[in-house]
């Protein structure tokens, strides 16, 4: 016990002399500008990204944290601290969101407020896609992302009726997957399915070859139209179907299919409120930066498309016209999808806005 006692006080005296040299290290050589910083643990890992508008001052504040803070646990976890500078907040904004998507350090929680508050509908690329609830975009895939919106409940009972009336299968995403037209080294014999959607006629039943693939991806292209704003045929569905109930004097169950058809209209409202947001957040957007370095972005469709320093001469003023024609002359189809890699920017530049309304002052419309 004695010498695991003195090996434990070493290694506290090895981290404070670590902690003291970074502290010197901030102290003299950080400035009080935007900027971005990474703490690096000794083996090289960059185990946490941050930002600030006055980096020296957000880097001196980790060395007052108490033992428990969350400032002090990271900083015991590095031994060393790099930073970089940027002309203003937002592009450390952008800066940080770039770092952490590339490195993934493991204190970082990913970004972070506003996904917490958004969901989004994600059509995942498997044998027979299905469509997901979730939180913000996972680890970059090929997914399609369709959002944000609020109420991730709502939005979950509004998905489960699209997968009913277009017959999209909700399982497991490892659950094998056997097309009628999938041909089979060996004989298997009659499948039967492992839930009851299909014997209630709401799955088309792609695990038990009940369908062709290209009948089930037929369908995937309706639920994406739709997600798109682009086909109403299910609601079209839930509507015949709420008629037909009705004719037929069945009222309770027109009831039912009446709230089924009520929730899908809800979702499409937030696509056209959606669609709405995300093409307003398309101009130039000039940016006051450090020592009269302003830059100027291109933002399309919620993105940041393209960067550039604010032009002060005829060269510069056309250099940045060629970059605007490039960027805002091509066609892009009104569309609720977003890449799953764009989906973070998205939010940020949402949250942006929302919380300086007044940078709007400095946008202009590309002509």
């Amino acid at each position: 016990m004695p010498a695991l006692s003195g090996s434990r006080r070493e290694r506290e005296k090895a981290t404070q002399e670590q902690v003291r040299v970074m502290h010197d290290h901030v102290k003299t050589n950080a400035e009080n500008r935007p900027g971005v910083y990474q703490m690096i643990a000794a083996d090289g890992e960059v185990v946490y990204v941050g930002k600030s508008k006055t980096i020296r001052s957000r880097l001196l504040s980790y060395f007052r944290c108490d033992s428990a803070d969350k400032g002090a646990h990271i900083l015991r976890q590095a031994t060393d601290i790099r930073w970089e500078y940027v002309p203003s907040e937002f592009a450390a904004l952008l800066a940080e969101l770039r770092h952490i998507k590339k490195l993934r350090p493991r204190l970082n929680v990913a970004m972070k407020r506003d996904a917490r508050h958004h969901a989004f509908i994600k059509l995942v690329r498997v044998p027979a896609p299905k469509l997901l609830v979730v939180r913000g975009a996972g680890s970059e895939d090929d997914g399609t992302y369709f959002g944000p919106f609020y109420g991730a409940q709502r939005i979950g009972d509004a998905v489960r009726e699209l997968n009913d009336v277009l017959g999209l299968r909700d399982c497991a995403l490892d659950k094998r997957m056997f097309f009628s037209d999938q041909e089979e080294l060996f004989a298997l014999g009659a499948r039967t399915p492992g839930c009851i959607r299909f014997e209630v006629r709401k799955c088309l039943g792609p695990c038990i070859a009940a369908v062709s693939e290209r009948q089930y991806m037929d369908r995937v292209a309706l639920a994406q139209a739709f997600l798109d704003g682009h086909d109403d045929a299910p609601m079209e569905q839930l509507r015949a179907e709420m008629v037909a109930h009705s004719e037929n004097l069945e009222f309770e169950r027109a009831g039912r299919v009446r709230d089924k058809l009520r929730r899908m209209e809800e979702l499409r409202e937030q696509f056209s409120r959606l669609r709405f947001a995300v093409e307003t957040l398309s101009f130039l957007y000039r940016v006051p930066g450090h020592a009269g370095e302003d830059r100027v972005y291109l933002i399309r469709r919620g993105r940041v498309r393209g960067e550039a320093p604010a032009p002060r001469t005829t060269e510069e003023y056309c250099a940045l016209r060629d970059m605007v024609a490039g960027v805002f002359s091509p066609t892009e189809p009104l569309a609720g999808s977003v890449p799953g890699h764009e989906v973070d920017e998205l939010l940020l530049l949402s949250s942006w806005f929302r919380r300086f309304p007044e940078e709007l002052s400095r946008t202009s419309h590309a002509n």
